[in-house]
């Protein structure tokens, strides 16, 4: 193949008559089209490449009535687990051909009083994204405060949830929440403890509780004791400062931490106190961030399947977009995975 030799932004026809086929068969090409034979497909994309061509999107918008970008307004995304959900919808969207707008909105861990103005910024973020001719929203609406603005989505706009209480607004993707929290509670059980004390996350997210929930049910049904839980706010300050007063109580053997990133700060407590993990007490956290296997000791947590998160919440939200009459009853439940490292260990009788 030898590319023309005048100089101008190469177009669909110029890759169509370096590869000698039409602007039909490039045009299936690039949209992925299975009845392309692959001798065919492998010339126009080696056309593509000589030329450097690149879709003139706005005109393919004109013509398909689509902007091939996507909105994400997701909330706190300096936390691990918000970043990690939003880099994989944002993966999965490009993958799928889509462009993503991201709009990221702070949290306020606070009553009702204030919690509108959470609903306030959703409502915002909304609108600028509606603005901008986005063909489809995804939303990861981890507080109620959030969720609750959904109720409100502009008519005709396709969305999807992420971690959202579903009441029939729109499909929604979440995180096994409370089973993740079932099976770090029923390790700690299995290795003897009698029971499990809870650092959970801030009241007014759905993961906190469902963690919660799921340590409670766990107990529950061994019959166990369910101590008072410490609240934290996700961060290892937080986690630091349960961990002083999770130091004084006596026979304290297993602790579940509602995310890895307060566990971290629990434990740098205990080793102040003098209090050795998992030697005296187990420790399970929860997300599986990167660093947890390189703790001290190397932490067991609950890991989240964040990049099937997005891919599931991407096809959700496609095919909204595809269907003529969409449902907005869909939940699609990721399972969590307990991961076993060192810092839970059979139960000792003495500290």
């Amino acid at each position: 193949m030898r590319p023309p030799a005048e100089r101008h932004l190469p177009i669909m026809a110029d890759v169509a008559k370096l590869a000698g086929v039409s602007q039909q068969t490039v045009s299936r090409v690039l949209n992925k089209h299975p009845r392309v034979r692959e001798a065919t497909r492998a010339r126009v994309l080696h056309a593509i490449g000589i030329l450097g061509y690149r879709r003139n999107l706005a005109a393919r918008a004109l013509v398909t009535r689509r902007s091939h970008r996507l909105g994400v307004i997701g909330f706190n995304t300096t936390l691990y687990g918000p970043a990690r959900t939003v880099h994989g919808i944002e993966q999965a969207a490009r993958e799928a051909g889509y462009f993503v707008s991201v709009l990221s909105l702070r949290t306020i861990n606070a009553p009702t009083a204030i919690s509108s103005l959470v609903e306030q910024g959703v409502d915002e973020a909304i609108g600028h994204l509606v603005e901008q001719g986005v063909d489809g929203v995804v939303v990861v609406a981890p507080q109620h405060a959030a969720a609750r603005a959904l109720a409100g989505l502009p008519a005709g706009l396709p969305a999807v949830a992420i971690e959202y209480p579903h009441h029939g607004h729109v499909p929604v993707v979440r995180v096994d929440q409370a089973e993740g929290a079932r099976q770090a509670t029923a390790l700690l059980l299995a290795l003897g403890h009698e029971t499990v004390w809870h650092v959970s996350g801030p009241d007014g997210w759905l993961e906190s509780e469902g963690r919660r929930e799921g340590w409670r049910a766990a107990l529950s049904a061994a019959g166990r004791e369910i101590p008072e839980p410490l609240t934290g706010d996700w961060t290892p300050r937080s986690g630091y400062v349960a961990g002083g007063e999770l130091a004084r109580v006596p026979d304290l053997s297993a602790v579940f931490v509602a995310n890895d990133q307060m566990a971290l700060g629990l434990l740098r407590a205990f080793s102040e106190a003098g209090i050795r993990v998992p030697e005296q007490v187990s420790v399970v956290g929860f997300d599986d961030v990167p660093e947890s296997a390189y703790f001290t000791p190397a932490l067991t947590t609950v890991r989240q399947d964040f990049g099937q998160v997005g891919r599931l919440s991407i096809e959700l939200l496609l095919g909204r977009m595809d269907a003529a009459r969409p449902a907005a009853h869909e939940v699609l439940v990721v399972p969590p995975q307990l991961i076993a490292r060192d810092s839970t260990a059979r139960a000792r009788n003495v500290r």
